[in-house]
């Protein structure tokens, strides 16, 4: 009988408890949505990104990991700088086989510097 008697005072203290609780939460009323994570330090707009750029980049967390838009973002951004990278690289290659054709073909075959009677 004690032990019921303790069950039923435990179980009224709980719900005396919880009742408490919802009902005189406070001033405000119940907390606010906590507002979503943002991406902070993107990508750098006014110049070229470089490697301490992307070491540094962090994105927030959500619910089930990453914000997918913020990731989708900056894979972007990196797609179209490397594109444009190789594009330059690929320029500045054929130029510059380009100049050594053109130089091969205005150098003459130079002769021996040394003649017979010479010693080096």
């Amino acid at each position: 009988m004690v032990m019921f008697l303790f069950l039923v005072v435990a179980l009224a203290v709980v719900v005396a408890a919880v009742t408490l609780a919802v009902v005189g939460g406070g001033e405000s009323g119940p907390l606010p949505d906590a507002a979503p994570d943002r991406l902070r330090d993107t990508l750098p707009l006014d110049r070229p990104v470089s490697r301490a750029d992307v070491d540094a980049l962090r994105f927030p967390l959500a619910a089930r990991g990453y914000r997918m838009a913020d990731v989708d973002d900056a894979l972007s951004r990196l797609g179209a700088e490397l594109a444009e990278r190789d594009a330059r690289i690929a320029d500045m290659e054929s130029a510059l086989a380009g100049a050594r054709a053109v130089a091969a073909h205005a150098a003459p075959d130079e002769p021996d510097a040394r003649q017979e009677g010479d010693q080096p």
